[in-house]
């Protein structure tokens, strides 16, 4: 019927190697789930002011000698393209922190600093609160520019 027969011998030929292919991919997939569900992967945010692409060795830089930024990006995942929502430091970090247009959340001017009676509001969900709901353990390390 259509121009092509298939022997008995080269049908059992495909179905075992279908068989064989099938039983491999079963054998990964259960091995890769070990004992139970893999832990959720570490990550840091590393969000600078002022800094440039080339300005760590992984990306090139060569006056300024950055062995530990450079041991984590070899050891994990690089993104290198990157928005953020503001060249200014306190909308560009609200933004980051939220997922929001720093102008929905009411931080896209200028800078807050720890006397400002403004700021972030309590309120607000951050990524900071998505990720204690998921177990991780979280931190902001050093200028937090976003008022009260």
């Amino acid at each position: 019927m259509f121009g092509y027969q298939i022997t008995r011998k080269n049908f059992l030929k495909s179905l075992a190697t279908g068989v064989a292919c099938l039983t491999v991919l079963g054998i990964l997939l259960s091995c890769s789930g070990g004992n139970g569900p893999e832990p959720e992967p570490n990550f840091i945010i590393i969000f600078t002011d002022d800094q440039g692409y080339g300005d760590i060795g992984v990306f090139g830089a060569t006056d300024i000698a950055t062995p530990n930024l450079d041991r984590m990006a070899d050891e994990g995942v690089q993104f290198t393209n990157f928005y953020v929502g503001s060249p200014v430091c306190t909308p560009s970090r609200a933004a980051i922190l939220t997922g929001s247009y720093p102008k929905r959340i009411g931080l896209q001017r200028g800078v807050l600093f720890p006397s400002y009676t403004t700021g972030l509001h309590p309120d607000e969900i951050t990524i900071a609160d998505l990720l204690k709901e998921k177990g991780y353990a979280t931190a902001c390390i050093g200028k937090w520019h976003l008022g009260r």
